[in-house]
Formats: C-alpha cells, structure tokens, sequence
C-alpha cells in the first residue's frame, strides 16, 4: 500500500477524518517551509498538500496567490520543490501531494519530473487546471513512478463526467466544494453534505473537501460527512503573517492543533 492508502485505512479504522492542510513551498523561504512541513506533521496533519508556486494561478485567491508570488521572488523552483521533499523525507513520513499547475511540470518535463518526484518521496500529484481527458501524456509515467493524479470535482462537474473520474480516481478525490477561487468563501457544509455522499457512493478512494475551510467548527461540520478535510487560505495567512517571526511555528501548531480536535470532537 501507498503512504496515502496506508493513512486513510489507518484513520477508517479509527473513524477519523483526515486533515490535509495546505502551504505554498517557498514561502516566505524553503528552509522554512521544511520546519513548517515538520510542524503541521507533528501537531495533527494526516497528509500535506505542497503548492509548486507559479506565476498565473487561476484557481487562486488573493491569500494564495500572494504566497505564490513571495516564494518565486525567494526563487522557489520545481527543481527546489523535490530537493524540500527529499530532505523532509530523512525523517518524516506523512504523505505529500504536490499541487498546482501543468505548466511547471510540463516545462520541467514530464518523464523527468514523475522520476524525480518519485525518488524524492512524493505521493501524489493534483494539477488543478489539467482535465483528466487530457492528461494522457502524465497520467501514465506517473501511474508508472507510484505517483497518486489526485482528481478535481466541483458542484459543476456534470453527473455523468463525475461518476466516470470517481470510478477512477487515485490517492483520494479533492472536491471542491464551492465555485470561484480559494479563500474568498465561507463554507456552507449542510449544502454539500449530499453531494460528498453521493460522489462516496461512486468510489472506493476517500474523498476530501476543501474551499471555505478555515476554523475547527467548519472542519468539524465537514468531517461529519466528508473523508478528509483540506485547510489552505486560513494556514497560508497565518504564515504570512508570521513570517520572520518566532511565533510562526507555535502559532501554526495551535492552529493546526486545534482544527485536528475539532475532526475529533
């Protein structure tokens, strides 16, 4: 079994939903990213989505966005990216899925990226503006390195289309649980329940929320119902407005501390 399958067993066992935060490798600075990376698994993280920064994210709001932009100007690169994750590897084993855009990957090459990602100890890959129709040319190599494509649905997604990427989906499904961009929208999960219910029921992998996430309450009312719960914007301020001070890493361990109790609540 993969590391995410081996976690999200884990957690069924115990009834547990997980919690997948979100940060933006780079920012404020790559060494820091690896501490914060070390922290969200220490208090409470069951897996960590890494964002690979690029200059033109669409699916991103402000908070994200920004934080895109503070780890190019750190000269974040792909190449920076995997050596992070090789490094945090040396001792720390929570599953890892690299998110973001085609385009770096493409421009890194596909072959190339799928073998080094694999050798550094990434486990999935979620490229939000790459339909799984036309990701031929990675799905593949990546199926080949062990590497999970995470799949995107959203409330638009049509119904056919959703049962055909929930059927073969790896790693576990992200939905998104409202449309527009990250960070700009509360959460309303009454309104989502019966769609999470209805893509479980077109599915073996878990199925996780995000958008709108970002107190223990709203991670609590998801995990009622949803298998995992993604936190980006909420984590992403905090480390901005942290950054070169000591309090970054006690106040993104309370935070993430906190909204792993209220999953467990």
């Amino acid at each position: 079994m993969t590391r995410i399958e081996t976690t999200f067993a884990a957690l069924k066992k115990k009834q547990e939903t997980a919690l997948i935060p979100f940060l933006t490798a780079g920012d404020p600075d790559i060494t820091t990213t690896a501490k914060l990376i070390r922290t969200l698994a220490e208090n409470g993280a069951d897996l960590i989505e890494l964002g690979v920064p690029f200059s033109d994210p669409m699916a991103d709001g402000p908070t994200i966005q920004a934080a895109s932009e503070r780890a190019l100007a750190a000269g974040t690169t792909v190449e920076k990216v995997l050596q992070l994750v090789a490094e945090v590897r040396t001792d720390c084993q929570v599953p890892l899925v690299l998110m973001g855009y085609y385009n770096p990957v493409f421009r890194y090459g596909v072959e190339r990226f799928a073998t080094a990602a694999a050798a550094a100890g990434v486990d999935g890959l979620l490229l939000v503006d790459l339909p799984p129709e036309e990701a031929g040319e990675i799905s593949g190599v990546l199926k080949k390195a062990g590497i999970a494509m995470i799949t995107l649905l959203a409330p638009t997604t049509p119904p056919e289309r959703m049962q055909r990427l929930a059927a073969a989906a790896e790693g576990y499904l992200y939905y998104v649980s409202m449309t527009g961009v990250t960070g700009t929208q509360k959460i309303t999960p009454d309104d989502i329940r019966a769609a999470v219910e209805n893509i479980q029921g077109m599915t073996e992998v878990p199925v996780g929320v995000g958008f709108g996430i970002t107190t223990a309450e709203d991670a609590k009312a998801v995990g009622e119902f949803a298998d995992g719960v993604v936190v980006g914007s909420a984590l992403v301020k905090i480390i901005a407005d942290n950054a070169g001070s000591d309090q970054l890493l006690p106040r993104v361990a309370t935070f993430i501390t906190e909204l792993k109790q209220g999953l467990l609540a």
